[in-house]
């Protein structure tokens, strides 16, 4: 039994609840909030808990050792001190790690400047995660560069900072690791297809029927339908013990029920004459119905290709019995897509740049020491490890493509036998702190991938990092220490 309630208004019993006058000089500034709004109650500090030392100086790990030129300290009078460039100005937006490591930063903006580009174009830079290459690759991309980056040895297995490299570039320039530019043909196609744009260009229906064509026939012949299934002959054989010989086949029957049936016999030359590229255009699209099926889930019937291939050279289908074009469908016979598939051409080459590396640089010093001669220089790199050798050929693959256009190569993070250094002025210092400093947004032209070691707090930590830092494998990362 349902139940109602009534719900009365209450009636107010007194007309007036405010009407007591405000005294004199109450008012709202008079009233003064409790103490602990004002300011947080003094709590006693924790006798137990560790109170950081302010950081005052930041270094980069040169020759085992914390760097006094290579690094940032920060004066009582609140200016940075950088030990290579002396007093900074117009740095409060920038990191103090950042700013130790402004050497590599000035360096890939010198090595822009020296090559004076009259447009932007295809830039090739060897070294691509070292502290200077880093720097060039972005300063490149900012100016509107095409850079074909090349990760070299060190850092070229990890993934993670391969893409974070290819990232920094913008199309059509790209990264790739160093195992791929000591292959000298493939390195450079690439760097063709980025000076001149890739286009995919007209599809060809013949060429696709023809691949297809040939693929049916050595189906066929690979998995006749005389097997139980479209499988090898090794899935057949019987290896058990001759007490399970006679359960074989009925197992093995239930292991075969998962793959597709073998195809019918194929007449090449039927197959040629009756299975033209309307019928190849018909069976393409079968496999949309098909697909849509699995996706919905509906039922999706017996269907395999090999015997739908079969009944279509034995009795060839008409466009009105063909499922429905789809506008997302790839035909060979329709060839709409324009421009869809070309990229956007890099320019000419502007140049080269190499960031000196472990490798590399014993490698160059073995190969100029052995001589002129190239069985020389051939038995030298013979006596060297495998890393080392391809980074001499990767390094080389990369300034041959600049020398072959015409285009200069300099070296930055050290020096290279045969090859211009550049040296780091004071408008190239002023440009890397500008492309350093954090926008209102957050972001920035320069960024590095730091991994701070904080020796001010753990006086061991500064051994430490010089430690890591000598690894053969030292990370994708620039180490700081700060004190």
């Amino acid at each position: 039994q349902a139940k109602w309630v009534r719900c009365f208004g209450m009636k107010q019993r007194v007309d007036h609840l405010l009407d007591e006058p405000i005294p004199p000089g109450h008012t709202l500034e008079s009233v003064k909030p409790p103490k602990y709004w004002e300011a947080p109650l003094d709590v006693p500090p924790d006798p137990m808990a560790y109170v950081r030392k302010p950081v005052t100086s930041a270094h980069m790990i040169d020759s085992g050792k914390l760097s006094a030129r290579d690094s940032a300290a920060l004066t009582p009078s609140g200016t940075v001190v950088h030990g290579r460039y002396g007093d900074l100005e117009n740095v409060d937006g920038i990191p103090l790690e950042y700013i130790a490591l402004l050497r590599p930063a000035a360096e890939g903006a010198a090595a822009l400047r020296a090559l004076a580009p009259s447009q932007p174009g295809t830039l090739l830079v060897y070294g691509a995660s070292q502290a200077s290459g880093l720097s060039t690759v972005q300063l490149a991309a900012a100016a509107g560069h095409a850079v074909v980056a090349v990760v070299d040895g060190q850092h070229s297995g990890n993934q993670d900072m391969l893409d974070a490299v290819k990232g920094l570039t913008s199309e059509p320039g790209t990264a790739v690791p160093e195992e791929f530019a000591s292959v000298k043909k493939r390195f450079s196609d690439l760097v063709g297809a980025t000076v001149s744009g890739e286009e995919m260009g007209d599809a060809d229906p013949i060429a696709f029927l023809t691949d297809f064509k040939s693929n049916v026939v050595e189906y066929a012949s690979a998995y006749p339908e005389t097997r139980p299934a479209a499988v090898g002959e090794s899935h057949l054989d019987f290896y058990g013990k001759d007490k399970d010989r006679e359960t074989f086949r009925d197992n093995m029957d239930a292991y075969l029920h998962q793959f597709p049936a073998g195809s019918p016999p194929v007449d090449p030359a039927k197959l040629d004459d009756r299975f033209t590229t309307e019928q190849y255009v018909i069976f393409k699209k079968k496999f949309n119905v098909q697909t849509s099926a699995v996706v919905t889930g509906d039922d999706t019937g017996h269907f395999n290709p090999a015997e739908i291939v079969s009944a279509m050279i034995q009795s060839p289908e008409g466009s009105s019995t063909a499922p429905k074009d789809s506008v997302f469908e790839f035909s060979i016979a329709r060839n709409d897509l324009e421009d869809a598939g070309a990229s956007a051409a890099g320019g000419a080459i502007v140049g080269a740049i190499v960031a000196v590396s472990c490798d590399l640089e014993v490698a160059a010093e073995a190969v100029d020491k052995a001589g002129p001669s190239l069985r020389a220089k051939a038995e030298a790199l013979q006596f060297l490890t495998a890393s080392q050798r391809q980074a001499f050929a990767a390094a080389t693959a990369v300034v041959n493509e600049a020398k072959a256009a015409g285009a200069k190569v300099y070296v930055v993070g050290g020096s290279l036998p045969g090859l211009d250094s550049v040296e780091p002025t004071d408008e190239d210092v002023k440009e890397a702190l500008a492309a350093m400093e954090i926008e209102d947004d957050g972001s920035t032209k320069l960024n590095y991938f730091v991994q701070v070691y904080r020796a001010g707090d753990y006086p061991v930590y500064a051994d430490y990092a010089a430690h890591r830092a000598g690894e053969e494998l030292a990370g994708p990362r620039q180490i700081i220490v700060t004190k």
